[in-house]
């Protein structure tokens, strides 16, 4: 006996999907109501139909119900997830069709994790999966990251236990799951079983390496896919360029983009963006605007790569001025966009035109911000020295405070020199996190040059008996091809070699021209002058540096890419090279680009 609709029959309309002028069209509809679906736009609309299903006591068919959990499962959200979970479980015996339909849905879905118990209900009626099910359910595992590697790894073993663990197209979301879930060597570990991997599993690891900021192995692996004779593919090309950025090379870069140009990739749209952003990261700003400008489509993705180019390169006049040719090209601004926005605003101290973009953001475009944006505000603030106004702002955000908000007002109260301030800042960084000594050393640092010796020894004790550990400085340099890394205090035991000895002489030219350096920078009571003078010296930039003046022909500009923010002394000492040694150099830190030509820097000594 069919169930009577709760909806009376005299209530229900279909204006928009039912109304038809062409009667055969109506009886069709009549007759078969799945007609209606291609021209459904809305879960509203689909219970419409389903209410009429009831009508027509087809609420029960088998085929309606699948048509209606497809439709649930394409654009998932949380209501047309939990309506597609009341439909399949309509279903007396679900095959797995329904299911792995189900499971899609789910792992494009908030709430992934309900792909894996849905997965354990079917298993109990003795439903198997297929070659579609894993993919499935390892996606929706990636999705749930670190939190979903125990469940990945069951599944894993299930695959072997039925002998799908060597399906093609079980293996690469194997890879891909491993990478999300933070597991990288068991990641290599399933690519290195595979005998003869295609370009699907190759794709999988190279781009599971760069998202895992692992730029030499991705490239490696981009070289060996090449040596197999393996066509690479748009996505291939994504990761490549993307590995590139984060190394900052250049010269691999431009053999990567010629690459694309000879096998018409650059017809990809995403491609395209990629290159913007390689450009960018890589220092040719210039390289960048050529391939915005002669792209025949720019989406918003385009757009924002380009916004966001020009406020790491401190042009922010540039960075503004496009997003105003963004907005009469009717292309929607997105996320990514109003970072760059925000970052160009920060980077230059336009601190009103900033907040101005911040809160239009969700007034007129309809964007929620995310945590980065609420950074580049404290950034924002912090960098004009509004440090109140920064704490205040922390306090009244929507969301949990992270640690790295509170990070990035504790670096401008060290800029700025607030030390109580930065002492409360501190203790709400402790209360989420206490491993990180970056914020130990602004903090002892701050004390340090106010005298504060006694708070400094007691820092220094704490970040020792915590185990917390400071990153060191980092500095890279591509000649010929070849990326060459240099760290902090390189040369301070050993000054024997050709490099040290250069940089030895460089600074003695340096000092000749006005150099003095800025051993305040060196917060040690226990050290003397001299002493502090040589820490200075061998900063990883400076090394880097060195080298390239040593291993680049003159009139060559020196690349230089560091891992933390560039200092004082070594912002001060590269602007002089730059003039007496007639170079450009392009330094890029954790936070922006700097260039360095003719004893001047383009952030203008405001970074």
């Amino acid at each position: 006996m069919a169930t009577t609709p709760s909806l009376p029959i005299t209530q229900f309309s279909l204006p928009k999907l039912y109304t038809d002028a062409n009667t055969s069209t109506q009886r069709d509809d009549i007759q078969n109501p799945l007609h209606l679906l291609p021209r459904c736009n809305s879960l509203k609309e689909l219970k419409q139909i389903q209410a009429f299903t009831i009508k027509t006591h087809l609420q029960n068919d088998l085929n309606v119900l699948t048509k209606f959990i497809n439709f649930c499962t394409q654009n998932p959200t949380t209501s047309s997830m939990d309506h597609a979970r009341l439909l399949f479980d309509k279903i007396p015996e679900p095959d797995i069709v329904s299911f792995n339909t189900m499971a899609r849905g789910y792992s494009r879905s908030k709430t992934p994790i309900h792909a894996v118990s849905l997965f354990v209900q079917v298993l109990n009626p003795g439903l198997l999966p297929d070659d579609y099910t894993f993919p499935c359910l390892l996606k929706a595992c990636a999705c749930m990251s670190v939190e979903g590697l125990e469940e990945g790894k069951q599944l894993h073993c299930f695959a072997i236990k039925l002998g799908l663990n060597n399906n093609v197209y079980v293996r690469p979301t194997l890879i891909n799951m491993y990478f999300e879930c933070n597991d990288v060597d068991a990641a290599r570990r399933v690519f290195d079983k595979i005998s003869e991997p295609g370009v699907v599993s190759y794709n999988a690891v190279v781009t599971g390496y760069a998202r895992r900021s692992r730029p030499n192995e991705a490239l490696s692996l981009f070289r060996e896919l090449q040596e197999r004779n393996l066509k690479p593919t748009d996505v291939t090309m994504l990761s490549a360029l993307s590995s590139c950025a984060l190394l900052g090379s250049l010269e691999l870069g431009k053999w990567i983009h010629e690459y694309i140009k000879k096998y018409r990739f650059d017809k990809y749209v995403k491609v395209s963006t990629a290159l913007i952003d390689m450009y960018a990261k890589c220092g040719s700003l210039d390289d960048a605007v050529s391939i915005f400008d002669n792209m025949r489509v720019r989406d918003t993705q385009a757009w924002s790569a380009m916004i966001v180019a020009y406020a790491t390169h401190g042009q922010s006049h540039k960075a503004i001025s496009l997003f105003e040719e963004m907005k009469k090209a009717q292309v929607h601004p997105d996320e990514i966009t109003f970072l760059g926005l925000l970052y160009a605003c920060s980077h230059t101290g336009l601190v009103e035109e900033g907040c101005k973009f911040f809160y239009s953001m969700s007034d007129k475009y309809g964007i929620v911000p995310g945590i980065k944006h609420y950074g580049c505000m404290v950034d924002l603030l912090g960098r004009a020295g509004r440090l109140d106004q920064a704490y205040r702002f922390i306090g009244e955000l929507p969301i949990k405070p992270t640690p790295i908000l509170w990070r990035t007002l504790l670096s401008a109260c060290g800029s700025h020199g607030n030390i109580e301030l930065g002492k409360q800042v501190i203790e709400r960084i402790f209360e989420l996190d206490d491993s990180h000594g970056g914020d130990y050393v602004i903090l002892s640092n701050l004390c340090a040059r106010t005298g504060r010796w006694e708070d400094v020894d007691f820092l220094r004790k704490l970040m020792k008996d915590r185990g917390a550990v400071k990153v060191p400085g980092c500095s890279s340099i591509e000649v010929n091809n070849v990326v060459h890394e240099f760290f902090s205090g390189d040369g301070v035991h050993n000054v024997s070699t050709d490099l040290h000895r250069a940089l030895d002489e460089l600074v003695k030219e340096l000092k000749m021209v006005g150099y003095v350096p800025d051993i305040s920078l060196v917060c040690h009571g226990d050290m003397e002058d001299e002493e502090k003078e040589m820490t200075l010296r061998y900063h990883s930039e400076k090394l880097a540096i060195s080298f390239g003046l040593l291993n680049t022909p003159p009139g060559t500009t020196i690349r230089v890419v560091k891992n933390l923010r560039v200092c004082t002394d070594c912002h001060s000492a590269a602007k002089l090279i730059s003039l007496i040694f007639d170079r450009q150099i392009i330094l890029r830190d954790v936070q922006r680009f700097h260039h360095f030509k003719g004893g001047k820097c383009s952030c203008g000594d405001f970074w």
